[in-house]
């Protein structure tokens, strides 16, 4: 086997884990290679690599491609075949939310990830953030530890009240006491929100100290969220999500299992 050691920079996975996600993933998905067919132009553990290194890095194809010494087709098809595959073959390193918080209250958050501006498909420019994405929901603990990320992307148009719901965290969070910014106020599954201030009013004090109280602890759920974005592919650092939107969720999924996996496991 290849010493995989060297991808660790652009992975984010160590030799253990890299080889531990590759096994995984081939027992998803089998031969890579069609019985009788040509050897295949990239094996199993590089093709995860490079797959892995596409969402961490939010490489370009054609980039990945120069790295690996593969085409840029190779890679497509590669990223079609095993991005899926990832999501799947981590589905159980992603833990009940409870497992992380306890009896804790989670608090929840929503980031725009930035995406290409698909002019066929409506609803992605986000007002709030400036530019066009999908709404992310995020729950974290007060220790700032990850406890759940909402399976489904919602357009970037949308507001966190709405994509509460829409993107399953409302559901993941069932039973738990959550907490999060105005933003939310009057979401059903919220219970903690600040104060509201009315135009021209000011809050109490008692009113007051509750609201920076509570912006403090929520600090930890900006925290986790930045942590999370040290994926990419979801940051507005590593530049835009390139591919087609209808690829996004199972982005989502195996960039949700890889940030458990690597993370916590």
């Amino acid at each position: 086997m290849e010493e995989p050691l060297r991808y660790e920079a652009i992975t984010g996975l160590t030799h253990g884990q890299l080889a531990e996600l590759t096994a995984r993933v081939a027992a998803v998905t089998g031969d890579i290679t069609a019985p009788g067919g040509r050897p295949a132009a990239i094996g199993l553990l590089r093709s995860v690599a490079m797959v892995v290194a596409l969402m961490r890095k939010n490489l370009t194809q054609d980039a990945a491609g120069a790295f690996f010494g593969v085409s840029q087709p190779t890679v497509s098809r590669r990223w079609d075949l095993l991005r899926p595959a990832i999501g799947e073959a981590l589905a159980g390193c992603v833990p009940d939310p409870r497992e992380i918080l306890g009896s804790g209250t989670a608090l929840v958050d929503g980031t725009v990830a930035p995406a290409w501006d698909w002019k066929a498909i409506p609803g992605l420019y986000s007002g709030k953030a400036g530019y066009p994405g999908m709404n992310i929901q995020v729950a974290a603990g007060l220790d700032g530890r990850i406890a759940a990320v909402g399976p489904v992307p919602v357009h970037g148009a949308r507001h966190d009240a709405h994509a509460f719901a829409a993107s399953g965290l409302k559901d993941l969070l069932a039973g738990v006491d959550a907490a999060a910014g105005l933003g939310y106020a009057g979401v059903d599954g919220i219970r903690i929100v600040p104060f509201r201030t009315l135009p021209g009013g000011r809050p109490d004090d008692s009113q007051g100290a509750f609201n920076a109280a509570l912006s403090k602890i929520r600090s930890a759920v900006e925290h986790a969220i930045a942590h999370l974005k040290t994926w990419r592919m979801l940051s507005e650092e590593g530049g835009r999500y390139r591919p087609p939107i209808g690829k996004y969720a199972s982005m989502l999924r195996a960039v949700t299992g890889l940030f458990f996996f690597t993370t916590y496991e």
